[in-house]
């Protein structure tokens, strides 16, 4: 990991633009950059989704705002990019987080035969949504995330950023929720 001061800050803030699980007024806001054929980013987003219920039990639904940006690491993985390009065709039918889910679940199962059931057990319009993948329509969307992630210091994924700052610990539990309750005693960057 970079260690460079620059390259510890979000680069691009969280905007109404990302897809976000929570409102961007929360005390905590949670930028994790993944790649739907990592298994880690898998991983880690099941721990912030337990810690995110845990936090909105204890703290109010208010306290976390959890982004999700795409970073799909090509060179390792062959399907991470066309994942990613259905999580968008899925987005503008409004299931940007129900195929998310599936997606990370399904990690082996990535090829496009999958990714149209995926949408077809999702109820999306087919039509619609082999049109946005046969185009590309979505490839300029996913290759801003990938350059912010890049400006923000990202050479792999996972990588969370907690109210503008990069997470440096272990992806455990204990770590991160203590990382995560500690920053919302520090002004975002």
């Amino acid at each position: 990991m970079n260690n460079d001061p620059k390259h510890r800050l979000l680069f691009v803030p969280p905007s109404a633009q990302d897809h976000q699980q929570g409102m961007l007024r929360a005390t905590v806001i949670l930028v994790m950059y993944g790649d739907y054929q990592c298994q880690e980013s898998a991983g880690v987003y099941r721990l912030l989704k337990v810690i995110g219920r845990q936090l909105s039990i204890a703290l109010g639904e208010d306290y976390l705002c959890f982004i999700f940006r795409h970073f799909p690491q090509i060179q390792f993985h062959s399907q991470a990019l066309r994942a990613a390009e259905a999580a968008e065709a899925a987005a503008v039918q409004g299931q940007f987080w129900q195929i998310h889910d599936i997606l990370f679940i399904h990690q082996q199962q990535l090829g496009d035969g999958y990714l149209v059931e995926y949408a077809n057990d999702l109820g999306l319009d087919i039509s619609q949504f082999l049109q946005d993948m046969f185009k590309h329509i979505h490839l300029e969307r996913i290759n801003q995330d990938i350059e912010s992630g890049i400006h923000s210091g990202i050479t792999a994924t996972p990588a969370l950023f907690i109210n503008g700052i990069r997470y440096s610990g272990h992806w455990n539990f204990n770590p991160l929720i203590t990382a995560i309750t500690t920053a919302s005693n520090s002004p975002q960057a």
